[in-house]
């Protein structure tokens, strides 16, 4: 075990300045610490990999995703480096396939989805479409199925004969059925919408990640870009991860960079530069634009901001 905790604490030396690590949570009874699981790991790169993970703050799915491809990178490599980081597809074993080759592939969307706007109604996105922003997601929360259907449908018109790419939150089937251009949907939506229809009806579909655990699962989807956050904190939607931070995102960024990739999460104008280098193609951004003063010079500027 020592020769495991030597190389999880050579790993966590060489990346601790990166912004990889965020504070332990507080473990309780009910909130146990994550485990590793000594005999069924491959060799002691993957503990040793693991075990640094949980100690950077890693949740126990991702900590587990890491060990693994820890192990993967070493005997890649013919030997262990702790200076590196596993960023490549074959450290995680993502599809073997490029998108072409995949029939089970949704719809493709541009790689670089540009500034992309998360917007309350159908009249935020007229809004944005005369702004002429490059894509909106209409997020509209109500158990009225007729509001729901009627702001969908409004919403797929203003965008209609647009510059504007319109994806719809959540609402699958009302977005079949309005023709919009795409749909976005959550890791909890994946096992109870029907994927099959959405890809027969030729809608892209956009995943939510919240780590590498959650990355890995939505490639076997091959959907038509991923989200990844939440980078920073954000109150406009409870999160059950903490901030990945920039750091994580770069990373993120490496080794899902055959995806169209969209940044989310607490962006404003001070970070949307930092996060844009960050090698995605898009940044989602909600109250930069829908608390500003002026929501269509906001767009311009958020766009100026991302060069």
């Amino acid at each position: 075990m020592s020769l495991i905790r030597d190389l999880a604490d050579q790993i966590i030396a060489a990346h601790c300045n990166e912004d990889l690590c965020i504070p332990m949570p507080q473990f309780t009874p009910s909130h146990p610490p994550p485990r590793i699981d000594n005999e069924a790991a491959a060799d002691h790169y993957e503990l040793a990999g693991a075990l640094a993970a949980i100690n950077m703050g890693f949740i126990e799915s991702d900590a587990k995703v890491l060990g693994k491809a820890w192990s993967r990178m070493a005997q890649g490599d013919g030997g262990f480096n702790a200076l590196k980081w596993p960023n490549r597809p074959e450290h995680f074993d993502l599809l073997p396939w490029t998108r072409n080759m995949n029939p089970n592939a949704f719809a493709e969307c541009p790689k670089r989805l540009g500034l992309y706007g998360v917007m309350p109604d159908a009249d935020w996105v007229k809004r944005m479409v005369d702004a002429e922003l490059p894509t909106v997601q209409l997020r509209f929360k109500s158990e009225d199925k007729f509001n729901i259907r009627k702001q969908i449908r409004e919403a797929v018109e203003a965008a209609k004969d647009s510059k504007t790419l319109l994806f719809i939150n959540d609402y699958w089937e009302q977005a079949i059925d309005a023709g919009a251009y795409g749909v976005h949907l959550g890791q909890e939506d994946m096992t109870t919408a029907n994927l099959d229809e959405i890809r027969a009806s030729g809608l892209r579909l956009g995943l939510s990640t919240h780590g590498y655990a959650e990355m890995i699962y939505a490639d076997r989807f091959c959907p038509s870009y991923i989200a990844m956050g939440a980078v920073f904190p954000t109150n406009l939607k409870k999160m059950a991860t903490a901030p990945q931070g920039l750091g994580r995102l770069y990373q993120y960024a490496k080794l899902m960079s055959h995806y169209p990739l969209v940044a989310i999460g607490g962006i404003d104008q001070d970070s949307i530069r930092a996060v844009a280098k960050s090698g995605v193609g898009s940044v989602a951004v909600v109250r930069a634009i829908t608390q500003a003063k002026d929501p269509k010079a906001a767009v311009r500027h958020l766009q100026e901001l991302m060069q």
